[in-house]
């Protein structure tokens, strides 16, 4: 669909950084402080949402439509999704926290257990699980979907379907972890999923196993949406925008996605090789294993870790933001602050094993982690001091966000203390497995949400166009910021009370009443937002495009709500102000007295070309994501049941057996009619870029989903190493011991590399029969390749080994099923280009069979790793 686009003027903003010497928010507070009148007259923007494109109502649902939300794609709408969707789970976690306090109340005795033993455990588990994987981020990535292509001139996601698919990823992976609790028990091994508890040897419930495939779900929509953030940020920021200009809060959310794409790939692999143990009955973390708890340790922490910044860092962006609003000044330090923030992003995958100090580990590494863990705690004494320092420079306003991030600062520096002394190895003998980690975890963790819900409040207004009551929100932050002292800092003193365990001594009782009483009062607290803000979205206060008068950042220099498009012309700030230029791009609007905005920093005013033309506007609508994620929801829950194991009441594997028939049905066909429908994503316009100028969208989100896919079979392959040392290198038998069968599967493969580069070249020459002809060499090989596999897995079978065998034999046979996976996807796609070719596409532009080229090779790599690993060493 498209939107016809009458154009006219609108007010305008600066870069971030290095716009104008005369800037009085200048870096490290060396120039003289900014007064109110100086930033105050910065932002006036008059223009209103009439003077923007729109869509007509009979192609684009309304916001009251409910088809709306089913079929949308634009990212303002998907980050609304987002923030309902999770403070939904927010809801829920909350509710079985309470749970566990009041059974906390008392030590244990028959009078006063509500829950038994088994019930606490999937209580504690579901908890954790919920508030770290389905609130924490998505809340935060709410926020990111609508205000970062905001903040950086973009005018929707590179690709945006994929980001109303990643939505539907993550609620259905939610629904399915909901469904574990009736499938005769959630999983109950704690949110480490610690082995060999994560095996159905300790947790054979079904329900355990759907709750391992929901968080796969769950990771399927991060790395979706990682791509989808990488892109927009790389290729879409308006020209003049550099790295360096951009917005603390979009830096923030770039730093982590960066780091949700190594790490999430890496737990990828953990549950893979989970679901695999309990639904094929693989034995990579089975008792008899000799690597199986240190393997599971390594593979988990080595994401655990950098999950902490991954939750903490969009926490600090809104922190940045929020402080320089409502201090009147630019952060102290930028460019340090920010040089701090990518210190630490880098340095939060060499700390892993601090985790691990109790475990046998040698003295001599656990050193070195430590080093590492004070090492990465430097960095972030720098930014709180920045943050520190903002504040004695600047004119506080102590407005609700305000207060949030401002208690959330101190709550963290709470947090952070406490934590280096579960960084001493000595120490962290003594207080690991206590509440005294309790404790650290949720000051860090939850005084993030603390800065989360100040960022809910300040962009409220931007998202609904209304002012919240800000009585009410103050009254929210006093009664929260009591609760939440009330219930984690007595855990500090009652830190002898053991992890995940709902007894302890009588002495402790009344600071584990205090927490309770903490816990309810924090809860009720929310009460509160949830009132004024659903109140307030109906019938609040109107405001202006921006209600902050010292705001800096690009979103308050659109309307607000903003429009569809965000923005009436294609931005640019080649002169460091926000203009707008022609499609052509030799247009620019001249500085013209209009209203001005800043990004950090800077004063300048420009107007869009009055001779702009109307432009062919990007697709809002697709019904298909929504309809991809139904049908994963169902493959995925019929696999969770296919197992040799007793099922709950009423339910038999053909249950199972015809959800997985129909899931898959329904996932491959809507995927097949998403990639046919007509969908104009936004075009591919000159702006900054680095480090991909001249690359496609299409071509930088396959790089970088391959950069993901390295670390997913890097998983793998590491842990097929690690459990062949811990096995013994010598005295490991390889499976298989006739090498010829993987060596001719090599040259098929390669051969089919060839093949692919030569259906390049004839779509390049315009060569419909060559195009064909190549890819259906392509697709014949790699089916040979796969009846080649297929005859040596039926000779290893018959000789006796199979994925159940022995750790030798899952090894191999995971590993290498996973590669064969991956052949068998690039089959799919190869059918699809075939038939597609035929009927004469692909020779004006090849370009996707250029992206399915890059997915062949990488592919076809693999195995040359593969091969050696297991048929020569």
């Amino acid at each position: 669909m498209s939107d016809e686009t009458p154009e006219n003027e609108h007010s305008n903003h600066t870069t971030d950084e290095d716009t104008s010497s005369s800037d009085p928010r200048s870096d490290g507070g060396q120039t003289g402080e900014a007064t109110a009148s100086t930033i105050g007259s910065e932002l006036t923007v008059p223009a209103t949402t009439d003077d923007y494109p729109t869509e007509s109502a009979s192609e684009f649902p309304g916001m009251g439509s409910i088809r709306r939300w089913f079929v949308t794609t634009n990212h303002k709408d998907v980050g609304i999704l987002y923030i309902v969707t999770s403070l939904f789970f927010l809801v829920l976690g909350g509710v079985l926290a309470w749970l566990l306090r009041i059974q906390l109340w008392a030590p244990r005795t028959p009078t006063t257990t509500v829950l038994g033993p088994m019930a606490y455990n999937q209580a504690v588990s579901a908890h954790g699980l919920i508030m770290v994987f389905w609130f924490l981020s998505p809340f935060a990535f709410g926020f990111a979907n609508y205000i970062v292509p905001l903040q950086i001139g973009a005018k929707d996601l590179a690709f945006p379907r994929l980001n109303a698919l990643s939505y539907w990823l993550y609620l259905f992976s939610g629904i399915l972890f909901g469904v574990s609790f009736f499938q005769g028990g959630t999983f109950s091994g704690g949110w480490t999923m610690y082995a060999p508890l994560n095996v159905p040897t300790f947790t054979p419930d079904v329900g355990a196993s759907t709750a391992v495939l929901a968080l796969v779900l769950f990771v399927a929509s991060v790395t979706v949406s990682s791509v989808n953030f990488l892109t927009t940020m790389h290729k879409m920021r308006a020209e003049g925008l550099t790295l360096r200009r951009l917005p603390l809060f979009t830096w923030s959310i770039l730093l982590t996605v960066w780091m949700m794409l190594f790490a999430f790939a890496a737990l990828l692999a953990a549950l893979i090789i989970l679901s695999s143990d309990r639904l094929l009955g693989t034995t990579y973390f089975a008792l008899e294993s000799p690597a199986g708890s240190m393997l599971w340790a390594h593979l988990f922490w080595f994401f655990g870790h950098p999950e902490v910044y991954i939750v903490f860092f969009p926490a600090l962006g809104v922190m940045a933001e929020v402080f320089q609003t409502f201090t009147g000044r630019r952060i102290v330090g930028r460019k340090w602050f920010i040089a701090a923030m990518v210190l630490v992003a880098l340095q939060s995958f060499v700390v892993w094993m601090h985790h691990m100090f109790l475990t046998t580990i040698n003295l001599e590494i656990k050193t070195l982690f430590m080093i590492t863990t004070i090492g990465i705690s430097l960095p972030f004494d720098l930014m709180v001091f920045a943050l520190i320092y903002t504040l004695l420079k600047g004119k506080i306003r102590f407005t609700t966000p305000f207060l949030f991030v401002f208690g959330a600062l101190l709550l963290f520096i709470i947090g952070g203390i406490t934590g280096v002394f579960l960084g001493a190895i000595v120490l962290d003998y003594e207080f690991r497995g206590t509440y005294w980690v309790v404790a650290h975890f949720h000051y860090v963790m939850v005084g993030g949400v603390t800065a989360l819900i100040g960022g809910l409040y300040y962009w409220f207004p931007k998202i609904t166009g209304r002012m919240y009551d800000e009585f009410l929100g103050k009254l929210h932050f006093g009664i929260y910021f009591v609760g939440f002292n009330l219930l984690y800092f007595p855990l500090f003193v009652a830190w002898e009370t053991p992890r995940r365990v709902f007894d302890y001594s009588a002495g402790l009782q009344i600071w584990h009443q205090l927490a309770t009483v903490g816990g309810f009062v924090l809860g009720l607290s929310f009460v509160i937002m949830f009132y004024n803000l659903l109140k307030s979205s109906f019938s609040g206060e109107r405001v202006g495009d921006n209600p902050w008068e010292f705001s800096t950042t690009a979103e308050w220099a659109v309307p607000s709500p903003p429009p569809l498009e965000n923005f009436p012309g294609l931005p640019t700030y080649r002169d460091g102000s926000l203009g707008f230029r022609d499609e052509s791009g030799d247009g620019h609007a001249a500085a013209d007295g209009g209203g001005s905005a800043t990004t950090d920093g800077g004063v300048a005013t420009a107007t869009p070309p009055a001779d702009h033309h109307e432009e062919e506007h990007a697709s809002h609508a697709s019904f298909w994501p929504f309809v991809v994620g139904l049908g994963v929801f169902f493959l995925f829950l019929g696999l969770s049941g296919l197992r040799d194991a007793a099922f709950p009441e009423g339910m038999t594997g053909g249950f199972y057996l015809g959800f997985t028939l129909l899931g898959g049905t329904v996932t491959l066909a809507s995927l097949v009619f998403m990639a046919l429908e007509p969908f104009h994503g936004p075009e591919d316009v000159a702006g900054e870029a680095w480090p991909f100028e001249g690359l496609e969208y299409g071509k930088i989100g396959m790089w970088i989903f391959l950069t993901s896919d390295v670390v997913l079979f890097g998983g793998f392959i590491g842990a097929y190493v690690f459990t062949r040392v811990a096995f013994g290198w010598t005295a490991w038998e390889p499976i298989p011991s006739d090498p010829i069968p993987g060596l001719m599967n090599t040259y098929l493969l390669l051969t089919s590399s060839f093949t692919v580069v030569l259906a390049l070249v004839a779509a390049e020459k315009k060569s419909r029969w060559g195009l064909v002809a190549s890819l259906v060499t392509t697709f014949v090989l790699g089916v040979g390749f796969l009846v080649n596999k297929a005859i040596e897995w039926d000779h290893l079978f018959h000789e006796g080994l199979w994925l159940s065998t022995n750790v030798r034999a899952s090894t191999f046979f995971l590993t290498t099923g996973l590669h064969a996976a991956h052949v068998i996807a690039g089959l799919v796609v190869t059918l699809y280009l075939i038939a597609r070719a035929w009927r004469g596409a692909y020779l004006e532009d090849n370009s996707s069979v250029e992206y399915f080229g890059l997915y062949w090779h990488f592919v076809d790599i693999v195995w040359l790793f593969l091969f050696p690993l297991f048929y020569i060493l």
